[in-house]
């Protein structure tokens, strides 16, 4: 007879059930985001063979400029030379173009990792290694290079530089790319950073959510919400860059309470084209992301085969704005070192003491009339 103290019991797991378990198990690590970055592919044969070039060409740019492709991304291209195919693959045209520098923003400073251009905030870089590496990255000088990796020494002088800043109120966590430093360490910087009273915004720069949305998860979501306000701008360029996935990981950390926005930059052959942007702006928002700045390509060394014009530039966002509402609208910038600069069409056309004159969106003008004493 069963002993009555043991009805409770849940009965043993079955051989059926128990193989199931660790088919899910298996493939639960197959589908983590250290697996993908594992097999992510970095050397010359790998990506040649794949990316459809020569295998010595590609081995002379990530001598210079390293490469990472993982497994997720390079699902996502259709065809060679698309648009998410230019992001990710490495060609010759980056040691062909001379043109630029190799820090046009002049992020450098006196603290290795700090840029403090704006009165009350500073870039805090600490990490050099992304999900994977962009093409037409502003710090090709250092992503990625294993020579460059950020110390902990570093960080620590790092924050005592910002400790030391009462005027700095806002904080933005860069690299490289934060979400690829691993919980424990990430949460103790986060900390560290929140507990300078004077910081009160963190803001986190990371194309995590497009290039590895599998890295946003519970655990993640649940250290980062402990340590609000946090703000998360991630980086999307293509509407192909928006799948499932992706979707999943934004709204994960918009549920945890953290305002997204996305920095797209303005790229020659991926998304130069109004109605690209204006589709990737509107599924941004059904993702929960505004956008929030399109950005002129900056003048680095190696990717001049990726600026537009910006003539170009003010076209495309001229033919943005008007044409969907104003949560859909970007500011569009450009950086010359000297900070972000805005750039909108000329709206305004004349202006005195007593009117001014405004052309809209449809290029009709209007007139309004000033305030008068």
């Amino acid at each position: 007879m069963r002993d009555p103290e043991l009805k409770n019991e849940e009965p043993p797991p079955s051989e059926a059930q128990t193989v199931v378990e660790e088919h899910s198990g298996r493939e639960a690590e197959k589908n983590s985001w250290q697996n993908l970055l594992r097999n992510s592919l970095i050397n010359a044969k790998q990506i040649a063979e794949k990316a459809g070039l020569k295998e010595e060409e590609v081995r002379a740019v990530i001598k210079n400029y390293p490469a990472k492709i993982n497994p997720y991304y390079l699902s996502l291209i259709k065809e060679k030379g698309d648009p998410i195919w230019k992001q990710c693959v490495p060609t010759i045209q980056e040691l062909e173009d001379t043109v630029g520098l190799e820090d046009p923003l002049r992020e450098e400073g006196e603290v290795l990792g700090i840029t403090h251009r704006y009165p009350d905030r500073v870039l805090f870089t600490i990490s050099n290694q992304c999900a994977m590496y962009c093409r037409f990255c502003t710090r090709k000088r250092k992503v990625g290079d294993p020579n460059k990796e950020i110390k902990w020494s570093d960080l620590q002088k790092g924050i005592e530089y910002i400790k030391n800043h009462p005027e700095v109120r806002d904080v933005v966590l860069s690299g490289g790319d934060p979400l690829l430093i691993d919980n424990k360490k990430l949460e103790k910087i986060i900390r560290m950073v929140r507990e300078i009273k004077h910081v009160e915004i963190i803001r986190i720069g990371t194309r995590v959510p497009c290039v590895l949305p599998q890295r946003i998860d519970k655990e993640l979501c649940d250290m980062l919400k402990k340590y609000h306000p946090i703000y998360v701008n991630t980086h999307f360029n293509h509407p192909s860059e928006i799948t499932e996935e992706a979707k999943r990981a934004c709204e994960m950390l918009a549920d945890a309470g953290i305002p997204l926005g996305n920095q797209t930059v303005l790229l020659k052959g991926v998304n130069d084209n109004p109605e690209v942007l204006r589709e990737l702006f509107k599924k941004l928002l059904t993702i929960r992301v505004k956008p929030y700045y399109l950005y002129q390509a900056d003048m680095v060394k190696g990717t001049d085969h990726f600026r537009t014009k910006v003539e170009e530039g003010v076209e495309i966002i001229g033919k943005v704005i008007g044409h969907t509402s104003g949560l859909c609208v970007p500011h569009y910038v450009v950086d010359g070192a000297g900070g972000k600069t805005p750039l909108l069409p000329p709206y305004l056309q004349y202006l005195d003491d007593e009117i001014v004159i405004l052309k809209n969106y449809q290029g009709k003008k209007y007139i309004y009339k000033q305030p008068q004493e």
